[in-house]
């Protein structure tokens, strides 16, 4: 039992000491953005940038703890909700689905080689090749 608890314990550590992610941009890329456009971003409802341009949506696979952790925190839809967002998007025609990258590194090189990418990592997976345009 104690096992059990100590290992409830440190995984709860493990996803608390996860820094906060945040949204980056190509140096090109929009300057800042907003909640809402953050949120309606990443729920494919928002098809310009503030500069005018189609933007290329990053996003991690399916059960990715940054994935969790971004969405509770900037669309407020949990890994079940998002995936039936999409389902429905996707289904009717109305969407096509974010571009998914495995690691915040591929996410990183996407958006600085990118004008028109938006990602999101871990702040502490930001490099100076990108910069933070949003922090949830």
């Amino acid at each position: 039992m104690k096992n059990l608890l100590l290992a409830l314990s440190l995984s709860v550590f493990s996803l608390s000491s996860l820094a906060a992610p945040v949204v980056i941009a190509n140096p090109a890329g929009p300057d800042a953005l907003s909640k809402t456009e953050v949120k309606k971003l990443f729920l494919g409802k928002l098809k310009k940038l503030p500069n005018g341009a189609t933007p290329v949506v990053i996003e991690y696979n399916k059960g990715d703890i940054l994935r969790i952790s971004f969405h509770e925190l900037a669309t407020d839809k949990n890994e079940g909700q998002l995936q039936a967002y999409w389902s429905k998007l996707i289904f009717t025609g109305k969407a096509k689905p974010p571009k998914t990258v495995a690691s915040p590194s591929v996410a990183v090189f996407e958006v600085a080689n990118n004008a028109n990418a938006i990602a999101y990592v871990d702040d502490a997976d930001v490099t100076d090749a990108v910069k933070v345009v949003f922090k949830p």
